[in-house]
């Protein structure tokens, strides 16, 4: 028995064909016997965060259904379960998927075979450590991300690094108080903001109020 319980549950996606997604059964579980989230400073309380399906995580994946691609090099930080990252592979986009919970590339596997979908890359994104063979990237998208205090800036630091110098960044935040902060870093990062309202409901009818973030350089 791995030490937590799972669900499954269909993620509908705007424009798009549905995902059948595997999940953690509540925000209650935690199973950590190597201590391996706990070497990476995850707390029990934070454990269970990855496996949820949060509603910015799915506006994410509605907004990459839609938005061009290109030939972009994209990477997803702290991705969860990684429904954009999937919205992006099914798209035939070149996509990386990062968190640093021991756990994410197993969920990540398992809901690339529930969509019968190829391999997709995944990195480890631990915004406090440094990972440089991680490499740069043209566009850089996540959901949620602000949550923490600490949060504005790790993440504008490991974007610094990790963005190329030409980069667009896009990040979803239901008005986390948060947003102020990282503002303020990713315009000493040399970014310029653009912050659009989210105020459509989601695609099964819930209601979503929050912002796109988009920061370009370059």
């Amino acid at each position: 028995m791995p030490g937590y319980e799972v669900k499954f549950q269909q993620v509908g996606v705007a424009g798009g064909a549905d995902l059948e997604i595997r999940s953690l059964l509540d925000g209650q579980q935690y199973s950590d016997p190597l201590g391996e989230a706990e070497a990476v400073g995850i707390s029990p309380a934070t454990w269970p965060l990855f496996g949820q399906v949060w509603p910015s995580a799915r506006k994410l994946a509605d907004l990459m259904q839609v938005r061009e691609l290109g030939g972009r090099r994209i990477l997803e930080i702290g991705c969860g379960l990684a429904l954009a990252s999937l919205v992006i592979h099914r798209r035939l986009g070149d996509v990386t998927a990062s968190d640093c919970h021991p756990l994410a590339s197993r969920f990540l596997n398992a809901n690339l075979l529930l969509n019968d979908l190829p391999e997709l890359k995944y990195q480890t994104g631990n915004w406090a450590r440094s990972n440089p063979l991680l490499g740069e990237f043209d566009l850089i998208i996540g959901s949620d991300v602000l949550y923490e205090r600490s949060h504005p800036g790790q993440l504008a630091g490991f974007i610094q690094f990790h963005a190329a110098p030409v980069a667009e960044v896009l990040i979803v935040d239901p008005n986390r108080s948060n947003r102020s902060a990282f503002n303020k870093a990713m315009a000493l990062a040399g970014f310029s903001l653009t912050e659009t309202p989210i105020d459509t409901p989601l695609d099964d009818g819930s209601p979503y109020r929050g912002r796109l973030l988009q920061y370009c350089r370059g």
